[in-house]
């Protein structure tokens, strides 16, 4: 009882405020489990403690991460979750999968910029051929994206005789650059005006430079891919800030 009684509590109203949220933000973070399950007194209202500051600390800085791709973002909130839920070890682990994905990402986003010069170069004849399964699979996209980009007039690739779709380097080398240019933030509208002036020999291949249209300034592939690496980046600092938070968490749990 007397352990008990060293433990500092807060109410709702408290805890929103040292937390610099509103108190309905605090019942909304409960609802999504992003927080531990706070207890209640006997008249029914929630008793908060320290954990549930860290636990704010944690979400908040969980939800700064704005990459989207390879389902980044879900990774890190159920690291969060797995947190409330005092599955600590558990969270630690996803987030030591998160960074090793965010780290292929920006092999990707490099990969992307590195063949840009060589975009409409054309293949081999001997170059190796893919199906749309193989060439998803390799990618590490799902089929139905190749299909939306086909549909939207970004890639067109050759038919077999028996009507199947084949992908050679040069179509691989395509989706690579439109899958960076889309974890990038960049719209299918904006890449299809870049590809259509590449196609029409209206920029230089060499250079590659801009012709996405973007709303404030013209950009090319490789400041393209630069943004993204950035944005990597900073989602593998973030991870770990946030993997130190849950080590605080867990040993503030433990304590009491």
């Amino acid at each position: 009882m007397e352990s008990e009684s060293m433990i500092k509590t807060y109410t709702t109203s408290q805890i929103a405020k040292i937390a610099g949220v509103h108190p309905n933000t605090v019942r909304m973070y409960e609802e999504w489990g992003l927080i531990q399950k706070p207890i209640r007194k006997p008249n029914g209202y929630r008793v908060f403690t320290d954990i549930h500051l860290n636990q704010f600390q944690l979400a908040r800085k969980a939800l700064q991460t704005e990459v989207l791709q390879s389902d980044l973002r879900k990774r890190i909130i159920n690291a969060v979750k797995l947190s409330a839920n005092y599955r600590f070890d558990e969270a630690i682990d996803l987030l030591n999968e998160y960074i090793q994905v965010a780290e292929k990402e920006i092999i990707h986003a490099r990969e992307a910029a590195s063949i840009s010069k060589e975009l409409f170069i054309e293949s081999s004849k001997g170059g190796k051929l893919y199906k749309r399964n193989q060439a998803a699979k390799e990618l590490g996209l799902t089929i139905d994206t190749i299909r939306n980009w086909e549909m939207n007039g970004l890639i067109t690739v050759r038919r077999k005789e028996n009507g199947y779709r084949i992908y050679d380097e040069n179509d691989m080398n395509c989706l690579r650059i439109i899958r960076s240019l889309r974890c990038a933030s960049y719209s299918l509208s904006a890449i299809l005006r870049m590809m259509i002036k590449l196609k029409s020999n209206q920029m230089d291949a060499s250079n590659i430079y801009n012709i996405l249209n973007t709303p404030d300034k013209d950009e090319s592939i490789v400041s393209a891919c630069d943004k993204l690496v950035i944005s990597l980046q900073n989602a593998i600092e973030n991870a770990s800030a946030t993997k130190e938070i849950i080590y605080e968490i867990k040993e503030l749990n433990n304590t009491n």
